[in-house]
């Protein structure tokens, strides 16, 4: 079975009517070159100035304004769309979550993860990003059936998690999306070789959707949106600035990886028995 999937580069910013138009222009355009499956990065429709402007378009799932438009966007385009990541209003009102949310062709929410692993940090350029400051982590692994397969639901930070894939992968995933927003600093280090282990280790495809360029509060963005093989080959990279990686994914190439090195099948070690 094959899937084509595109995985939409954009630069965020603090209008999200501007941030949603341009989704829907970049989906568009994916549609009309073979997509069924569209992934959108982390941030997709706020990178603001202020959390209290981040606070201001938190909404419930899944009626508030950005997503209605983004279940508008899935059904006038004929797509599955991996909303991700956008902020979901919480029990805790100064913090909401940070969700990715999968939307069928039909308009309808099918399912939703909440980002596990929150970015704290201090990088060497003087970035500081405290992300648990203001958002809720959440706690479920999530997957989602869709084109004949299982898809797990993935933000940004959790690529450096791999005990996280591991679990997705036990659940049955041969797709894994991964909505980011990595900084200038961090990507271009460490954004190829993570995604690359993370397919390679669960002989599963990777899609990984990205922001790019300058933002609001200084953050700069690396961008390189890509999807990669379950061989851990890049199939497809986004250039720079606003577009896409586009690609067919070959499903039965999973199995084929698979029975060639069975290392899935020889894993000794198990923290979960």
């Amino acid at each position: 079975m094959e899937l084509t999937v595109a995985a939409l580069q954009l630069n965020s910013q603090s209008d999200v009517a501007r941030n949603l138009d341009e989704v829907a222009r970049l989906t568009q355009v994916a549609a009309a070159r073979g997509a069924t499956l569209v992934v959108l990065p982390e941030n997709f429709a706020f990178m603001g100035d202020t959390e209290a402007a981040k606070l201001a378009v938190a909404e419930a799932l899944p009626d508030g304004p950005i997503l209605q438009r983004v279940r508008a966007i899935a059904r006038e385009c004929a797509v599955s769309i991996v909303a991700g990541g956008m902020p979901e209003a919480s029990e805790a009102p100064e913090r909401p979550y940070n969700t990715s949310v999968f939307v069928r062709p039909d308009g309808e929410v099918q399912a939703h993860y909440r980002k596990v692993h929150l970015f704290d940090v201090e990088l060497a350029d003087g970035t500081t990003l405290k992300e648990s400051q203001a958002t809720s982590a959440g706690s479920d692994v999530v997957t989602v059936a869709t084109h004949g397969t299982l898809l797990g639901m993935t933000i940004c930070y959790d690529l450096r998690f791999p005990e996280l894939y591991r679990r997705l992968t036990e659940a049955g995933s041969r797709i894994v999306t991964v909505p980011s927003a990595f900084t200038l600093t961090t990507g271009k280090d460490h954004w190829h070789t993570l995604l690359r282990a993370r397919a390679i280790e669960n002989q599963v495809y990777v899609v990984a959707a990205a922001q790019h360029g300058k933002h609001p509060r200084g953050r700069t963005t690396y961008g390189k949106s890509l999807i990669v093989d379950p061989w851990g080959e890049v199939v497809a990279q986004a250039s720079e600035g606003v577009g896409m990686a586009l690609a067919t994914l070959d499903l039965a190439y999973v199995d084929r990886v698979r029975a060639q090195i069975p290392c899935l099948q020889h894993r000794v070690f198990d923290k979960h028995r």
